[in-house]
């Protein structure tokens, strides 16, 4: 992570939006449309409830990263 940000919120994010949309994420697995834009959607939301502000670019684009990068790992790829 880069300097600057505050990972616990981030990875709270992340694992809050997953255990939060469990479908979502089987769809985003299976390579259906829309799944990504909705999982990447939900985690801008819950990083901005964590850190009680709006985001700058570089944080939403590390959240997109930390998320894909998780979904990945639950992927198996």
């Amino acid at each position: 992570m880069s300097a600057g940000f505050d990972a616990d919120p981030l990875r709270q994010a992340v694992e809050e939006t997953i255990a939060a949309h469990p479908g979502v994420v089987r769809r985003w697995i299976e390579n259906q449309p829309g799944a990504w834009g909705f999982l990447a959607g939900q985690g801008i939301l819950a990083y901005r409830r964590n850190l009680g502000r709006r985001l700058a670019d570089a944080e939403r684009r590390a959240l997109w990263h930390a998320l894909w990068t998780t979904l990945e790992t639950l992927r198996g790829g």
